[in-house]
């Protein structure tokens, strides 16, 4: 089998990739179930605010590393490897002022970012 250098390392948002590409990847598979129905919750309700709890070296360098700041971004449907730079501040700023998440074919949810992200 052949392996890349490309494959062990990826460029994306950083300042580190462990802290901020992968959360942002698991809030977008978060809003993935939620939409399909496949996430658990009592009949008939609905998903209306989203909140992250961050545990381990997420919980204690995430602020530093920008952890926070990538989940919010992948509740708003941005992925890693399809977002700039400068998108990423715009749509930071658009979540902090509405103060809600608004992804692109799923419905827009109350979120946060200083109030929603628990750092445990």
């Amino acid at each position: 089998m052949f392996l890349s250098v490309f494959d062990l390392f990826k460029i994306g948002i950083g300042p580190s990739s462990s802290h901020t590409m992968g959360p942002m990847i698991a809030a977008g598979l978060f809003l993935d179930e939620v939409a399909s129905g496949s996430w658990p919750r009592p009949s008939g309700k609905s998903v209306s605010r989203l909140r992250a709890h961050l545990y381990g070296s997420l919980a204690l360098t995430g602020v530093g590393h920008a952890t926070d700041r990538a989940i919010a971004l992948g509740l708003d449907g941005a992925h890693p490897s399809h977002i700039e730079p400068g998108e990423m501040a715009y749509r930071l700023d658009q979540i902090r002022k509405t103060g809600r998440v608004k992804p692109v074919g799923n419905v827009d949810n109350v979120f946060d970012l200083q109030a929603d992200v628990f750092f445990h």
